[in-house]
């Protein structure tokens, strides 16, 4: 090379690395959003079939513009992951389906919802939340007095969803009065039991709505004794296998706790499959998360759980489709 060329590759290094200080200097570039909850380090996982499975929706790879961002209540970051949760749930839930859900940053107070989070769908075993929490209320209160036989059962009941110790203790503690303290006490307004049925009052034949499952975690977490408090927030974290699933794909850096529910149920357009999950998720339980997915009548339980699964995980930043425990039809 000779030394006007030399010379002149350098002025042009010199050039670009003084425009580069400047540009930073300058601020160019979009910071990162504070309020989004931090996106835990991916762990590839095998995909679940596509037969079970709805495809799943990428997570936005452009940097977001102030058009994207239209909610001074949220960062970017975070209502990007938004957009994409609700497009996967709008897809999910087909043209037959119900699928909503309820995000919470219990720090500011706002509110994210996709859906019909007002509609009234099967509880399945979410119930078991709000049957334990008025169990331990009571307790406290010297109304009734738990046996160690009945706090095994309220920690088989939380912990993989133990549907005998439920009935016992349903039948021990239960009935019509207790949906009354759920309503009145919880916030529950939408929950009523599903007429039809011969046992009309039995747990199992419960509808709420995706806002009543928010209501109830919100009580939990701030308006309960806070031994009772601690212990639920414990039980829900300490779930079984067949309950790793839901607001669990939030990803193990956040520390999620959930109860599941699962079920076959019957309603004048068919019988359909439930899946349901409500939680918290982040430091101090920050963040409540509750999901109601009704399928299509021709939808599977893997697909359900893969459904709401992969909703949390969007919202959470997390790499879909998210690594899930699909539990046996009959939990």
């Amino acid at each position: 090379m000779s030394v006007v060329a030399a010379t002149l590759m350098l002025r042009s290094q010199w050039r670009t690395g003084i425009l580069t200080l400047a540009l930073v200097l300058a601020g160019c570039g979009t910071a990162p959003a504070p309020a989004a909850p931090p996106v835990e380090s991916a762990v590839a996982t095998p995909a679940p079939s596509p037969a079970t499975s709805p495809a799943p929706v990428p997570f936005p790879a452009t940097a977001p513009t102030p058009a994207d961002c239209p909610d001074p209540a949220w960062s970017c970051t975070q209502q990007q992951r938004f957009t994409a949760a609700a497009a996967h749930a709008r897809r999910a839930a087909g043209p037959r389906g119900h699928l909503a859900a309820v995000f919470v940053d219990r720090t500011t107070g706002a509110t994210w919802r996709t859906g019909d989070t007002s509609r009234p769908g099967w509880t399945a075993s979410t119930i078991k939340l709000a049957i334990a929490a008025d169990l331990l209320a009571r307790d406290r209160a010297g109304t009734i007095d738990l046996t160690a036989a009945d706090r095994r059962d309220m920690a088989g009941m939380l912990n993989f969803s133990d549907e005998a110790a439920s009935d016992r203790l349903w039948k021990a503690y239960g009935g019509p009065d207790m949906l009354d303290r759920f309503r009145s006490g919880f916030g529950m307004s939408a929950l009523r039991f599903v007429p039809g049925f011969s046992r009309t009052t039995y747990w199992g034949f419960v509808r709420c709505s995706t806002d009543d499952l928010t209501q109830l975690m919100q009580h939990v977490l701030t308006r309960t004794d806070p031994a009772d408090r601690a212990y639920l927030v414990a039980a829900m974290r300490g779930v079984a296998r067949n309950q790793q699933w839901g607001v669990w794909a939030a990803g193990t850096a956040q520390r999620p706790g959930n109860k599941d529910g699962w079920s076959f149920e019957s309603d004048p357009g068919g019988r359909h499959w439930v899946t349901d999950t409500v939680g918290f998720a982040g430091p101090d339980e920050r963040y409540v998360v509750a999901v109601m997915d009704q399928l299509d009548p021709a939808g599977t339980l893997p697909a359900g759980v893969h459904a709401v699964s992969d909703l949390v995980a969007l919202l959470f930043g997390r790499p879909v489709p998210a690594p899930v425990t699909v539990p046996a039809p009959d939990g």
